[in-house]
């Protein structure tokens, strides 16, 4: 049985979305069990929970803190030993589980993650990777969102396998197409890292590690070109938070429209199904569950603020990587461009910057 380890106080509404989504993501997966780990006076003080902890298939772990959203990272790392976010991840590391799921502090998450799992050899970061749904009618894999503000090329030709490894293992592609953000498709524009960094993944597409596409720009990711985009984590999480806007831009336009006049209502009320249906289809509610890759363990971020839907999209994210073995891919296609990622060696003001 897959088990599902569940920071059940994190985000921005705790156990109101956690313990509901867990009770529906049982429902759906007669197959998997779930390890829910919170404050027991507090979950208890919830609609729902004496339905959850009834259920054969669910654990309940008392963890005595809870991780703030704006806790610092120290705070978190060394004050709050026993949070909820760092048992949930400790039952990944003991074997309870096969993957853990919180909607916490992404900091927090990412360095808590890190300390207590550890990184796969031959990565020297890990990078969040998430889908955005694109005009193709799929959705575009893109890492890093926001992990790794500054990235070498090597740190990029890192995430490319991994996120290679992400889309084989989920989608059931074998060999993803792989696209690296930049200003422009022309392989001499972008900085010095970015160009670098296309040398570095052109060097594993020829050795049959990557299947690289080349240069891709902004609205690529949209569009759909390639399955996978690589970019550094500013990047990536401003196409992010770009993305969760624009279906939000649109209810709210609606809204406005159908409060005007006449003609205005007419006219919402015919384009509204078009509307109505390119919102839902941007709802990143859809595609909640980012993947922290590179760990020595499978962890999954859900949006701070997801409501019951979405938390339970991250449930389900987290079951299909365990249960396409995702962590063992990933090792795989690691081991396999292991004489491609040491062989890259950062310069002394890369590594300066790195740290």
């Amino acid at each position: 049985m897959i088990r599902i380890a569940v920071d059940a106080m994190g985000g921005d509404f705790g156990p109101s979305v956690t313990i509901p989504a867990s009770l529906a993501f049982l429902a759906d997966h007669p197959d998997a069990g779930l390890v829910v780990v919170g404050q027991p006076a507090v979950l208890a003080a919830h609609p729902g929970y004496a339905q959850l902890q009834a259920n054969p298939r669910c654990q309940v772990v008392e963890a005595t803190d809870v991780v703030t959203m704006d806790d610092p990272i120290e705070i978190a790392l060394r004050r709050k030993k026993n949070s909820s976010m760092r048992v949930a991840i400790n039952q990944v590391k003991d074997g309870a589980a096969q993957a853990a799921v919180s909607a916490g502090n992404t900091g927090a998450l990412m360095a808590i993650a890190r300390y207590v799992l550890k990184t796969m050899d031959g990565i020297d970061r890990p990078a969040i990777a998430t889908q955005l749904p694109n005009a193709a009618g799929g959705a575009t894999t893109v890492l890093d969102l926001g992990a790794n503000v500054d990235c070498t090329a090597d740190h990029l030709l890192q995430f490319a396998v991994m996120g290679s490894a992400l889309v084989a293992a989920i989608s059931g592609i074998p060999s993803p197409s792989v696209g690296l953000l930049n200003i422009g498709e022309e392989a001499i524009k972008g900085s010095e890292v970015i160009k670098k960094a296309g040398e570095l993944l052109r060097s594993a597409s020829n050795s049959g590690d990557l299947n690289f596409y080349g240069n891709v720009e902004g609205n690529d990711i949209f569009k759909g070109t390639t399955q996978i985009v690589v970019c550094d984590g500013f990047v990536g999480n401003v196409a992010l938070k770009t993305s969760e806007g624009l279906a939000s831009m649109i209810g709210s336009f609606l809204k406005a429209e159908f409060s005007r006049n006449i003609f205005t209502k007419i006219a919402a009320i015919v384009a509204s199904p078009v509307l109505t249906a390119f919102k839902s289809r941007m709802d990143h509610r859809h595609y909640n569950g980012a993947a922290l890759l590179g760990l020595q363990g499978l962890v999954f971020k859900s949006h701070g603020s997801a409501d019951i839907f979405a938390f339970e999209r991250a449930l389900n994210r987290a079951y299909d990587a365990a249960r396409n073995n995702l962590l063992e891919r990933v090792r795989e296609r690691i081991a396999h461009a292991a004489p491609l990622l040491v062989a890259v060696q950062a310069s002394p003001a890369e590594l300066l910057t790195a740290h």
